[in-house]
């Protein structure tokens, strides 16, 4: 099922306060065959309320604001890489090696934005570094598709076979990811509760004060901190000076953050200084890549006891793909996406990057939660949602509107719905404190309404404006991106 009443029970939310959410439906907003507006929809929804929760609890308030989610908004968010210019350039899309490729008895699709992936892929191909296109063409159309993806990630690089989803279904990694939870949450057995500054004037900014490192890359784990950002916490993004980040890239999701450069084999008294007083660590490196750091989750709250440690995978940290590297695109193929929104016998692709776009607010929307929750209760808290498990939640509700039309049951296209929580008998009368409001918002998303232009150390940038919205919150990151690294390793 998708809808904000699954995914905010799914983080432990009061579904009385799906009251407060409101919804302009878009009828044209990310069509596809999948439900592809609904899941964006709920993401951004749930990472809203979340959002409004934590700012009602340290402002006071009697109530909490009132959230509300414009379809056209959400879409022209989830496409954000694609509307950034930079002094009026589009950005770098995939590069030439990161598509679908023809092997000898399916499909294949590799990713190799990264040069150090590019040069793995190419590699494990046995082709030399000055390869272009059509050798790779001609390599992998000898291959199984397979033996492709298994040649690739031994290694290092990134490639997946297409596969149906009754194909993914029987996987052991899909088996796995469906028995899990939406978000993983998790708390250790210590009590201290979080306390607050309270919040005064200006803008409502529940993540005020609070300090985030931010070791992400591409592109959940950025979004989830550049929200985090928007919402007031001074967000700290370390990456190895090795592995530079692609430029567009950093443009796109280094608003509100800043940026540093930490190589953590040498420079490890710094980041421990930072960790020392940080309130939330977000990862988003394969599982188990940090460990050798003493970077795991339960590593860090040790060191730092009342800490968040919110970390995003793309499959899971378990089972037979839980070491795997892995982005949308890769996830969409492995999970039969691809097929579902393909045609002529060709995979296709979602609208936009909706499972790394909806699991970064899912994984904000987590971290506001798990604050709100230490306020009463204490305890560092562990968060993590996946992207397969995004995309299984995805599927699901697919599978969920073919069975309520079948039965009568279904909402006919253009239809506004109620999205409500189930109750037993005789609770008919709490039913209105537990629903979400949908208004109809017309057909038609323009994007232009949502987008803006910014001067930055970058240059002039026109850029998506955040989808998360509550009265008396921002409309708006309060800075621009700067340049890759260049912060000093240091707290505001």
């Amino acid at each position: 099922m998708t809808g904000i009443t699954f995914a905010w029970s799914e983080l432990g939310g009061d579904p009385a306060l799906l009251a407060r959410v409101s919804t302009v439906v878009r009828e044209d907003a990310l069509q596809a065959r999948l439900p592809v507006r609904e899941l964006a929809r709920a993401c951004v929804g749930v990472c809203a309320l979340a959002g409004a929760e934590l700012g009602a609890r340290r402002a006071g308030l009697p109530e909490v604001p009132e959230v509300r989610v414009d379809d056209a908004a959400v879409a022209t968010a989830f496409a954000g890489e694609r509307h950034l210019l930079v002094d009026g350039r589009p950005p770098v899309a995939f590069a030439p090696l990161s598509r679908f490729w023809r092997t000898a008895d399916g499909w294949v699709r590799t990713h190799a934005n990264y040069p150090h992936h590019r040069a793995r892929l190419l590699r494990a191909l046995a082709l030399p570094e000055s390869a272009d296109a059509a050798a790779v063409e001609a390599s992998l159309a000898e291959r199984s598709a397979l033996e492709v993806e298994n040649t690739v990630y031994a290694a290092g690089g990134l490639a997946v076979a297409s596969r149906t989803p009754e194909e993914w279904a029987a996987q052991d990694q899909a088996v796995m990811i469906a028995a899990r939870p939406l978000v993983e949450r998790g708390r250790s057995d210590e009590a201290r509760v979080r306390t607050f500054a309270p919040l005064e004037g200006g803008p409502l900014l529940p993540a005020a004060g609070l300090r985030v490192l931010d070791l992400t890359r591409v592109l959940a784990g950025p979004v989830a901190t550049r929200t985090l950002a928007l919402l007031g916490a001074d967000v700290l993004r370390v990456d190895a000076p090795q592995l530079p980040e692609l430029p567009d890239q950093h443009a796109d999701t280094g608003f509100g953050k800043r940026s540093t450069l930490l190589d953590l084999t040498t420079d490890r008294r710094t980041f421990e200084d930072l960790l020392a007083t940080a309130d939330v660590v977000v990862t988003g490196y394969r599982p188990g890549a940090l460990d050798r750091f003493g970077l795991s989750p339960e590593a860090l709250a040790e060191r730092r006891p009342g800490l968040v440690v919110a970390q995003v995978s793309a499959w899971g940290a378990y089972g037979p793909w839980g070491g795997r590297r892995g982005f949308d695109s890769l996830v969409q193929v492995a999970t039969g996406i691809a097929t579902v929104e393909g045609s002529a016998g060709r995979p296709g692709a979602l609208p936009a990057q909706a499972l790394d776009h909806g699991t970064g607010y899912l994984l904000a929307a987590a971290v506001l939660r798990a604050l709100t929750e230490q306020s009463y209760d204490g305890g560092s808290r562990f968060v993590r949602p996946a992207l397969a498990r995004t995309a299984a939640w995805l599927t699901e509700g697919a599978r969920t509107k073919e069975s309520e039309a079948v039965h009568g049951g279904g909402v006919g296209h253009g239809d506004v719905r109620r999205e409500g929580v189930r109750m037993d008998e005789g609770e008919g009368k709490g039913m209105a404190k537990a629903q979400e409001r949908q208004v109809s918002g017309g057909g038609s998303v323009d994007p232009g309404h949502w987008l803006a232009e910014t001067d930055s150390p970058l240059g002039r940038l026109r850029h998506a404006l955040p989808p998360v919205s509550f009265d008396g919150g921002p409309g708006d990151w309060a800075r621009p991106p700067g340049p890759w690294g260049a912060d000093p390793a240091r707290w505001l």
